[in-house]
């Protein structure tokens, strides 16, 4: 008789990863498909900075992930917010919300070991690795088949749910004929480990312009996370630029409020894209992180939102006879509804309300940037946000979780 697993998971990325810590959490053996053969870290986790809301430290030491990195994380207490060419800003103080922060600065490779190292404890799960996704076989009985290519040849696995955690450009998703709507916002997103004169005291910065943001994320070990948008017309001039002319270039655009800027590390280069999944749903499979929507990283919401999409998948599966039910997919996209779409609307409203160059709308983004900082319930609502509380929220990202 051919295994059947009660979840397959395609994709051992952030997600994918987390996702398969909640299921083993909750007592679900789960199974993952895997491109990076066993020693190897998948491309994903460089060392670009991760933003974690508190909601999403909160699930991650709850699964045991943030207790096994290596390097200090690095503690949002304040966030401040401008536009250049823009008067007023938004300051936001985790003090004020009765916090010690908003949330803490990881490298992705860091994030990539802590999450191996606790897969690797778990007796149950099947990893097939290195192994790629070839499409479905046929759904029947209440088992959607899975054909893979494993080194060996192709093989079929056989699963009651699959979830799509393979990215953005995920092959589960197109094998489901699910549609995407992609938008490209013309940016080139610049990446690296940025030293100023004095080190972070624990503030995020975001500036935006009109071809993109600049932040800077207060890493735990003194240096910043840099994040600068540059229009793509001109990201192949500043790919070429040495580092001083890259640190005035970022300068000129961030401004003065970090001190001077003195060192820079190695850069990536990414694009900004969005990609969002006209459904997250489909016969004995779900999409869930990437898969089922990529956002601008202005806000830094993407991999808190596909976190959120995990555990509420796993708290569902946790209480079911079947992972695959019509009824739980039903439940899951109901749940996930109002936090992603909240979320999409922010992330793609602010990337592309302030980068419009229309001098029209430089009061009205003035105005807004005053009244978010002076209305306490704007705040309020601004801060729950960034602290990824927003929706229906997994009982994970809830402090003290069991």
């Amino acid at each position: 008789m051919e295994t059947v697993h009660p979840v397959l998971i395609v994709g051992g990325g952030l997600v994918g990863a987390s996702l398969a810590l909640a299921l083993d959490r909750a007592g679900i053996a789960a199974a993952m498909v895997e491109a990076a053969p066993p020693g190897a870290m998948p491309a994903v986790f460089d060392q670009r900075n991760l933003s974690f809301a508190d909601a999403t430290v909160n699930a991650l030491t709850a699964l045991g992930v943030m207790q096994r990195l290596r390097a200090p994380a690095g503690a949002i207490r304040r966030i401040h917010a401008s536009r250049s060419g823009d008067f007023g800003r938004v300051l936001l103080d985790a003090a004020d919300y009765g916090r010690d922060s908003f949330g803490q600065v990881v490298v992705a490779r860091d994030f990539g070991e802590a999450l191996e190292a606790r897969l690797a404890e778990l007796p149950h799960l099947v990893r097939h690795r290195p192994a790629r996704f070839l499409g479905f076989g046929e759904t029947a009985d209440g088992v959607r088949r899975v054909r893979i290519d494993d080194g060996d040849g192709e093989r079929v696995l056989h699963a009651r749910l699959v979830v799509a955690a393979d990215g953005t450009g995920s092959r589960v998703r197109d094998a489901l004929g699910i549609a995407v709507d992609e938008h490209d916002y013309r940016q080139r997103l610049f990446v690296a480990r940025l030293r100023t004169r004095r080190a972070p005291e624990g503030i995020a910065y975001e500036r935006l312009g009109d071809d993109g943001p600049t932040a800077l994320l207060p890493r735990g070990d003194g240096a910043w996370g840099l994040v600068h948008g540059v229009a793509d017309e001109d990201a192949d001039a500043v790919v070429v630029l040495d580092d001083r002319a890259f640190l005035d270039r970022v300068q000129a655009a961030f401004g003065w409020r970090a001190g001077r800027f003195v060192e820079v590390g190695e850069r990536s280069v990414y694009p900004a894209l969005r990609a969002v999944a006209a459904r997250t749903t489909a016969t004995r499979a779900v999409l869930v992180g990437n898969a089922a929507q990529s956002l601008h990283p202005v806000g830094a919401q993407g991999f808190n939102l596909g976190l959120r999409d995990a555990l509420t998948l796993a708290e569902l599966v946790a209480d079911a006879d079947d992972p695959g039910a019509d009824a739980l997919l039903d439940a899951y996209a109901a749940r996930r509804r109002e936090d992603r779409e909240r979320t999409l609307a922010f992330s793609d409203g602010l990337a592309r309300l302030t980068a419009n160059r229309a001098s029209v709308l430089r009061p009205l983004r003035s105005l807004g940037l005053l009244a978010v900082d002076r209305v306490p319930s704007l705040q309020a609502l601004l801060a729950g946000g960034a602290m990824g509380f927003r929706g229906d929220v997994p009982a994970l990202c809830r402090a003290g979780a069991a």
